[in-house]
């Protein structure tokens, strides 16, 4: 007999705000589909509000999390590939070791998530709030991030090869050892970082502001770096770094480079960002009247 769950019987919104109401520090939401997991991941769509919801493990391929609020969840080791997380809030959430491959997470909220170990690899996250997020040894290869919000990430042995990371916010962050080798970088603020033995080979760093970061050990090989701001950086000891390269920047007294390059001191001259527009987070989508979330098959 084939039973079907719908909004009549299994209503998202309602089982959400009774997991938020029951007050429960181990709110879940549980999918007990055993082997059929794969089909109904496809078909899953979450919304609503459920706070530390458990779905660690779970298949949830093309699932989609438009507008919806998962704060402190646990989604450890999922499968969310090409999952739709847009606009909504997963502040606090646990994805380490999580496929994220190919996910739109454009203008979602992750204040103080942990991606530890994730696969991010070809995600779209334009304008996203990834602050204080735990990256390490994160695979964001390909990835898009332009105009996110990066401030204070955790972002070392991170893979960020080819990612596109224009005007994006990666202030303060610790990035050791991190690989951003072809990714487009312009534009963007990494001030303050620590970026010792990461890789910027053959990277654009056009107008980007390197001041007060920690480059010791740093490749910048075939790296662009044209009208860079590179006041009070420490480049003393980078690699790959040409003269060329650091003419066409702009330091002060406080820039330290190797001793064979000499930097040119722009002295009552500002540094002229034209700052492309962040996109705009898209806006959650009124829910039918009667969703069906899942098909499952039991027998008599």
């Amino acid at each position: 007999m084939t039973r079907r769950l719908s909004t009549a019987g299994l209503a998202l919104g309602a089982a959400l705000a009774a997991l938020a109401g029951a007050g429960s520090a181990s709110a879940e939401i549980q999918f007990q589909l055993g082997a059929q997991d794969r089909d109904v991941a496809r078909m899953v769509s979450l919304g609503g509000s459920c706070n530390r919801c458990e779905l660690s493990g779970r298949d949830l391929t093309g699932a989609a999390f438009i507008g919806a609020v998962f704060t402190n969840a646990t989604i450890v080791g999922a499968n969310l590939r090409g999952a739709e997380l847009q606009g909504s809030n997963f502040t606090g959430s646990d994805f380490s070791r999580a496929d994220l491959s190919g996910a739109e997470m454009v203008g979602a909220n992750f204040t103080d998530a942990n991606f530890t170990g994730a696969d991010l690899s070809g995600v779209e996250a334009m304008g996203a709030t990834m602050v204080r997020v735990r990256l390490t040894s994160a695979n964001l290869s390909g990835a898009e991030l332009t105009g996110a919000n990066m401030n204070g990430a955790v972002l070392a042995n991170a893979n960020l090869v080819g990612a596109e990371l224009n005007a994006t916010t990666l202030a303060n962050v610790n990035a050791r050892s991190a690989t951003f080798s072809n990714a487009e970088i312009s534009m963007s603020n990494l001030s303050n970082g620590d970026f010792r033995s990461a890789s910027f080979r053959s990277a654009e760093l056009n107008g980007a502001r390197l001041t007060g970061g920690n480059f010791a050990g740093a490749d910048f090989r075939d790296a662009e770096l044209n009208r860079a701001d590179i006041r009070g950086a420490d480049l003393s000891d980078a690699n790959g770094l040409t003269q060329e390269q650091i003419s066409r920047t702009c330091g002060d007294a406080g820039t330290r480079l190797p001793s064979r390059l000499t930097v040119r001191v722009c002295r009552g001259v500002s540094m002229v960002r034209v700052t492309p527009r962040a996109p705009i987070p898209p806006v959650p989508p009124v829910p039918p009247r009667v969703r069906n979330l899942v098909v499952a098959n039991s027998g008599r």
